[in-house]
């Protein structure tokens, strides 16, 4: 039942993870957030029109939507799943009426970011609470050795960009591995007066050298050093947007901790080699993790992956995965809890600037479920408990990042008593049919809304 809301107070989303112990059947994990906003920003850039087919229609996703469609570009949306967008070309978009709202969408702002700043017309870039605390200066600064005119607030969002500076190619060597300053660089790399370099210090996604290639722009890479080549245009295209693995991440932890005799089974999982350090580190645990039937969907590999019950083991996570398994910490160290011995995650700083503080946010819900564990500056230490009940139960504040409040709900899957976790509407975000896809395969999950200040 909703309760009543008083005057000064408002309605918090809230999920009740009850107990269960097994989960079985098949999953069809929706489209790539990642894939989807580049899919998005570069048809819009096209010339002709481009159909995106897999497109994920959450909140984020429509944000990169919706402000195309505020720059002039047309765009049909015949189902949530598929869009037509019809190009305007490089030189095309025209200034929006009003600041550009990206919501709780990071990715979008850093990537429009990159392409705004190469426009003849000044913009403006806002978001929701959570995104407007996020750092920007890691975008801002390489733009502005290009030569734009882009401005923070303290470092943070509204994003004041000028137009109609003249772009210039750089060597960029960036500090932190982040695929979405070197998204934007490249983006603006298209309007340069020369080649754009950027170096990274280790791997990270590459969704938009992929399809920048397929629209025909030349793209030079060497190990973790890329260059972009101005083209004349961008060719449309048809694209096929693969499952989310970040999505598909938290039902491989599920099955591990609880599938049946027959695993379960995930469907047509995105598995670009930049995105899956989780599955190396799961597997280095000790999970059973089997992919079938491997395809391509357009630029990117497509595999079902079947995963069944495992006894998990703490291990030292490699530095080097860290990059590729960003997102996917969370859920992580859900794992953690539920392995014999301790896990160990260094280099891991980037998560404390997500949508949340996620070390801190994790280490408040393992504290608040009585899990053994110490934060750390750059990462999280876990003692597991592999027999029994890992979580005792309790309360969890997700802090509105939807990473947490989903990695909870799979905790259910080794809990006590049930998880509440608070202040979930922001699951919609990023995987809008998390719940019912949840319950499909056995999860015991409740939605309500309870007055929250």
């Amino acid at each position: 039942m909703t309760a009543p809301a008083s005057a000064s107070s408002r309605l918090v989303k809230c999920i009740e993870a009850r107990p269960v112990r097994r989960v079985s059947g098949r999953a069809t994990l929706p489209g790539d957030k990642s894939i989807s906003h580049r899919s998005i920003l570069l048809s819009a850039l096209a010339s002709g029109e481009s159909e995106v087919r897999g497109f994920l229609a959450s909140e984020d996703c429509l944000a990169s939507l919706k402000a195309m469609q505020a720059l002039g570009v047309r765009i049909e949306q015949p189902d949530p799943a598929r869009v037509r967008v019809r190009g305007v070309g490089l030189h095309g978009l025209k200034a929006a009426a009003h600041a550009l709202d990206m919501g709780n969408a990071g990715t979008a702002m850093r990537l429009f970011a990159g392409l705004l700043a190469a426009q003849s017309f000044d913009s403006t870039l806002i978001g929701d609470e959570s995104l407007m605390r996020r750092p920007m200066e890691r975008v801002a600064r390489p733009l502005r050795e290009m030569g734009a005119d882009v401005r923070t607030h303290d470092g943070k969002p509204p994003l004041e960009i000028g137009g109609g500076r003249r772009l210039h190619g750089i060597m960029y060597r960036m500090p932190v591995a982040s695929a979405q300053v070197k998204s934007a660089l490249l983006v603006a790399g298209l309007y340069a007066d020369g080649p754009t370099t950027v170096s990274s210090p280790a791997a990270c996604r590459d969704h938009s050298e992929r399809m920048l290639s397929s629209a025909g722009v030349r793209l030079d890479t060497n190990g973790l050093v890329t260059t972009v080549h101005p083209p004349e245009r961008l060719e449309s295209q048809t694209l096929e947007v693969p499952g989310d693995f970040s999505s598909a991440a938290f039902f491989i932890v599920a099955g591990l901790l609880g599938a049946g005799p027959d695993g379960l089974l995930l469907e047509n999982v995105g598995l670009n080699p930049t995105r899956t350090g989780l599955l190396d580190i799961l597997r280095a645990m000790g999970g059973r993790i089997e992919v079938e039937n491997p395809r391509s969907s357009g630029a990117e590999p497509v595999a079902d992956l079947r995963v069944y019950n495992s006894a998990l083991q703490g291990i030292d996570v490699p530095p080097a995965a860290v990059p590729l398994a960003i997102d996917e910490f969370p859920v992580l160290f859900i794992a953690a809890a539920c392995a014999r011995g301790q896990t160990r995650v260094t280099g891991a700083e980037e998560l404390r600037v997500k949508e949340s503080d996620r070390i801190a946010a994790m280490a408040a819900g393992l504290e608040a479920t009585g899990v053994v564990h110490e934060a750390t500056p750059d990462g999280m230490h876990i003692e597991g408990k592999p027999e029994g009940a890992a979580f005792r139960g309790g309360e969890i504040d997700s802090r509105g990042d939807h990473r947490i409040a989903m990695a909870f709900s799979i905790a259910s899957l080794r809990a006590a008593k049930p998880i509440a976790v608070r202040d979930t509407a922001n699951v919609a975000t990023s995987f809008p049919g998390f719940v019912a896809l949840a319950r499909a395969v056995g999860l015991d999950l409740a939605e309500s809304s309870v007055a929250g200040t």
